[in-house]
């Protein structure tokens, strides 16, 4: 693997979901693959899981980390031609090319802006660490994906199925905030590799990016959608259509138990308790995000193994 800024970039996810497995159970058995390697992570959001994850994946690998909040240093350009003489103190060409000299990898977050859909869809800062650092880089969240995010839930479901092709159900639910569509996108791009029958459930008004979607059965009656669900992942997105807006707050998509029946929970954490999910659902023993937590690391850790493995030649 050369890099992992988008889900396809792993030749073969069901092999890569078992290795994953594998390396829960051991995972210092490759202590030596990353030493005298340096995993930079760039955070131009803040972060508490992916961070955390993506640093204990690198050093069981036997990596050095360094982090860096990069709204702490200087603002960074990514525009060509652009005068600098406002906010901007650096420009991404020379800015990659120098980190680029302190990691062997290079792992970044940046979120949307939720206000410019071409801008976003364009993944400006990913794609100009790829092209100016020219060393591999990791997708932390970016403007349109999750993709470790998505392998976690993967390694997740995989573990905790009991079917050859369980019903899983990715549900909007209700949030005052405007989010991104990042992980969805990410999951219904995973759920779409893996043998699983996935309905999306929604209100009218917060269709993904139909590129993503494709084919994918989609419901605006969340009960109905609901209905023999093995899985119940839920997650909060603003409007594509209207971009970035938040069209609806109605509580009546809120999580319940009593929706959940004898489903498994999934959410990516935080989760706002009682807004997107009731304690009931959190509190129960069908709810697994402690479990998708755990397993950032080892979808951190498979990624991190691969694309070192490419590198050591």
């Amino acid at each position: 693997m050369k890099k992992y800024t988008d889900i396809h970039d792993i030749k073969n996810i069901n092999e890569t979901i078992k290795e994953a497995i594998e390396i829960k159970k051991a995972p210092f058995n490759y202590k030596n693959l990353g030493t005298n390697k340096t995993l930079v992570m760039l955070f131009f959001n803040a972060s508490l899981r992916t961070r955390l994850s993506t640093e204990k994946a690198a050093k069981n690998l036997g990596m050095d980390v360094i982090c860096l909040q990069i709204n702490n240093s200087w603002n960074l350009e990514f525009d060509d031609g652009t005068i600098m003489n406002l906010n901007t103190s650096e420009h991404i060409k020379e800015a990659a090319k120098v980190i680029a000299q302190y990691a062997d990898i290079i792992a970044v977050r940046a979120f949307p802006t939720l206000s410019d859909k071409d801008k976003d869809n364009a993944e400006i800062i990913i794609e100009s660490f790829s092209k100016y650092a020219k060393i591999p880089v990791v997708n932390l969240e970016s403007s349109t994906a999750h993709p470790l995010q998505a392998l976690a839930d993967a390694i997740t479901i995989n573990e905790f199925s009991a079917k050859a092709k369980p019903k899983v159900v990715l549900s909007w639910a209700p949030h005052p905030k405007a989010l991104p569509q990042s992980v969805a996108n990410s999951f219904v791009t995973m759920m779409q590799e893996l043998p699983v029958d996935l309905t999306i459930t929604h209100p009218e008004g917060y269709e993904l990016n139909t590129d993503i979607t494709k084919n994918s059965t989609v419901s605006y009656n969340q009960e109905e959608a609901l209905k023999d669900a093995d899985f119940v992942y839920v997650k909060n997105w603003s409007s594509y259509s209207n971009y970035g807006k938040i069209l609806s707050q109605d509580n009546n998509w809120m999580i319940t138990q009593k929706k959940l029946n004898n489903a498994k929970f999934m959410h990516c954490l935080p989760v706002r308790r009682n807004v997107v999910v009731e304690d009931a659902v959190l509190d129960s023993e069908n709810s697994i995000v402690i479990n998708q937590a755990n397993n950032r690391t080892y979808a951190a850790q498979i990624v991190l193994k691969k694309i070192l493995e490419n590198l050591n030649g």
